[in-house]
């Protein structure tokens, strides 16, 4: 059996790091890109040396989408096409609108919604079509509901699950499968974990270790599964959203804005 390579965007660190990590121990090759400076070469020392697989780097900033095709350049002349793309790459915040400037906005808004939909539509185009090719998009649930402070942050994981929900029914005859990651709060980094330790009762039930999220994903992209909802608690609350009346839910949001505005 053909061994697969896999493309992770966002790789060095994080849920990206996790990823890279899960997918080595089913002996999949790897092709890891990152910003410079992140870490990335320490990372892709470590899986060569503990784990049997191929392992290439790749440091670029994903808001050059010039770029783009010396990924797949780059795999050619290494080894081949890719069969798998992860696109992890991402940018968060948890401000009021007015705190970040423009620029910020236009990092974010390049990195979460151009980087994907460039880079899915270069690997399909070198994908075989006699093999089957998995494209893992990392959305949020922050996509789903309506969250005060992560107005655009959300609004872009919005556009991920419509893209990645045309993209399934556009490729549902193919040899392509197409699944949408749907997380709740991760613990990907140290201000995340003690910010997120201060969470109480569900809020603190929906957040996940990086290591678990990334062995769910992993199995559910490799099963097909449309989307994937890690975290028993994550999928009653989807579930709920999809019942209740919106007024409720308007009501819920207000509620939850007060208590950040006292906070």
């Amino acid at each position: 059996m053909q061994q697969l390579t896999a493309i992770i965007t966002g790789a060095s660190e994080g849920l990206g790091k996790s990823l890279a990590i899960e997918l080595a121990r089913r002996n999949i090759n790897l092709m890891l890109v990152a910003l410079p400076g992140s870490g990335l070469p320490q990372l892709a020392s470590y899986l060569r040396k503990n784990f049997a697989v191929r392992v290439d780097e790749l440091e670029m900033d994903l808001t050059d989408t010039d770029g783009y095709p010396e990924i797949f350049v780059h795999l050619h002349l290494h080894g081949g096409a890719a069969n798998i793309l992860i696109n992890n790459a991402g940018l968060g915040n948890w401000s009021w609108f007015e705190d970040k400037d423009p620029l910020f906005y236009k990092k974010q808004i390049e990195l979460n919604v151009i980087t994907p939909v460039l880079l899915t539509r270069l690997f399909l185009e070198q994908a075989n079509a006699a093999v089957t090719s998995y494209v893992l998009n990392v959305g949020s649930l922050g996509g789903l509901f309506v969250v005060p402070k992560k107005q655009v942050y959300g609004a872009t994981k919005s556009f991920i699950r419509y893209f990645t929900k045309c993209l399934q029914l556009e490729l549902s005859g193919s040899n392509v499968r197409i699944s949408l990651l749907s997380p709740g709060g991760i613990n990907t980094k140290p201000e995340l974990l003690v910010m997120n330790n201060k969470l109480k009762g569900i809020a603190r039930a929906t957040i996940l270790e990086a290591e678990d999220v990334a062995r769910i994903a992993i199995d559910g992209m490799l099963k097909g599964k449309k989307e994937i909802i890690p975290g028993a608690v994550n999928r009653v609350l989807v579930l709920l959203n999809s019942i209740l009346p919106a007024f409720v839910k308007e009501s819920i949001i207000k509620s939850r804005l007060k208590l950040i505005l006292k906070s």
